[in-house]
């Protein structure tokens, strides 16, 4: 592998699908959790070394994954992890607030109560991680929000939310959360999982925006300042 691509399997996972949809699984995966930064070079012959299979489901991988706003690709440039600017960002937690809170607020009239004790266990664990268990944190935070969108019981509702809950992943906003950000996140959780536990629908809605804008000022403040710094 050449210097500075970065490594994306932690472990060769069986090719039970077709070659390019699994290619795109790893691709974005390594993409979220940060071992492919924003701006990170994706060069189709050392993915698909690594893989251990053809450039051609590599290079059509790409393309999906160029689709979902993951990935940018330029004549003469190759593919790329796409970077965004904090303009872009704060757009894209704009957007995850609504379908979010109105996620949300499905949620609280179906809800069951087994779900919602899934729920209060995900915000013991996410309070149980450390400050330094980032990707811990963003897996638990991951989790809690998923369990909100099948409990909204709306196929179309969670295909949008999670396009919009990928690029902001990709920037792991976790890393910049003082101890006390992240347990006023936790806090979020909890308040959210009491309002759907009530079956109140108005409050889990207005709450989980309130928790939305919250990370959005935490990433997009950082992002700005490494753009005025630039």
């Amino acid at each position: 592998m050449a210097r500075g691509e970065a490594k994306v399997l932690h472990e060769r996972e069986p090719f039970v699908r077709n070659s390019s949809d699994v290619a795109a699984e790893v691709i974005r995966e390594a993409i979220v959790d940060g071992r492919l930064a924003p701006g990170a070079r994706l060069k189709e012959e050392g993915l698909a070394r690594e893989l251990g299979i053809s450039r051609t489901p590599v290079r059509e991988a790409l393309l999906l994954l160029q689709t979902e706003g993951l990935v940018d690709a330029a004549p003469n440039r190759g593919a790329t992890v796409r970077v965004h600017d904090a303009d872009e960002l704060e757009d894209l937690y704009q957007l995850r607030a609504l379908l979010e809170g109105y996620a949300a607020r499905r949620a609280a009239t179906r809800v069951s109560e087994e779900v919602v004790q899934q729920l209060w266990a995900s915000c013991d664990r996410f309070d149980a991680r450390t400050d330094g268990d980032i990707r811990g944190l963003v897996k638990e935070n991951h989790f809690f929000h998923d369990t909100i969108l099948e409990a909204a019981g709306s196929v179309r509702v969670a295909e949008m939310v999670r396009k919009v809950i990928v690029l902001p992943l990709v920037y792991r906003s976790y890393i910049w959360y003082s101890p006390q950000q992240r347990r006023i996140s936790g806090h979020y959780h909890r308040q959210i999982t009491k309002a759907l536990g009530a079956g109140d629908a108005e409050r889990a809605e207005l709450v989980m925006k309130e928790h939305v804008f919250e990370a959005r000022d935490v990433l997009v403040a950082h992002l700005r300042e490494l753009e005025a710094a630039e």
